[in-house]
């Protein structure tokens, strides 16, 4: 009997290397093409978990698993965008700068049966006081571009964080602790 494939409803490479760390190399990428406009008053929280559920909802596999991924940076009950511009960038770093926030990431898997298992991961990031130079050369590199609130934990906006309290794959992407619990309820084999 052949193993069930795995198929990420994602095209972020971040996401692929980190379940490659749980020694998972998907069937195949299928990115959900889905509304991500969060609904008014929607708390970061439930907004993290439906985008998950409706990612891994929207991809067709027979006979796999599909598995799914949300981040939300927030501050308070505020939902930060994902930075397209520079513009958006800068007021994601300011509003951060020496101030704790929150990152959910909220993970989705849905079994070959349909059945759906979701956790969410939360993580609190405070960075450090920012100085108008500092976000200035972190602008320049460019690491923000696409990623929720501003910024990429992963690259050099690690020197900028002061303290960090939960999963750091979490902040990344895909938060491995839950995704391993997911994984191993559906009955998916792991090494």
């Amino acid at each position: 009997m052949t193993a069930p494939a795995l198929i990420l409803a994602s095209a972020s490479p971040r996401r692929r290397e980190l379940i490659a760390r749980l020694g998972i190399e998907p069937a195949g990428i299928s990115a959900a093409d889905i509304d991500e406009t969060p609904r008014m008053h929607e708390d970061p929280r439930a907004y993290a978990r439906r985008m998950a559920r409706e990612k891994a909802l929207a991809v067709t596999a027979d006979d796999a698993f599909v598995l799914a991924g949300d981040t939300v940076v927030a501050c308070g009950r505020r939902i930060l965008p994902k930075a397209e511009d520079e513009a958006t960038a800068r007021r994601c770093l300011e509003l951060l700068s020496g101030r704790r926030h929150r990152v959910l990431s909220a993970v989705a898997l849905k079994a070959p049966d349909g059945t759906l298992r979701e956790r969410l991961s939360e993580t609190i990031v405070r960075f450090k006081q920012l100085s108008a130079e500092e976000v200035a050369a972190y602008l320049a590199g460019g690491e923000w571009h696409g990623k929720a609130g501003g910024y990429a934990i992963q690259g050099s906006a690690e020197g900028l964080i002061a303290w960090i309290g939960g999963s750091h794959s979490g902040v990344v992407g895909l938060p491995l602790f839950e995704t391993r619990g997911l994984l191993k309820a559906a009955g998916f084999p792991l090494g």
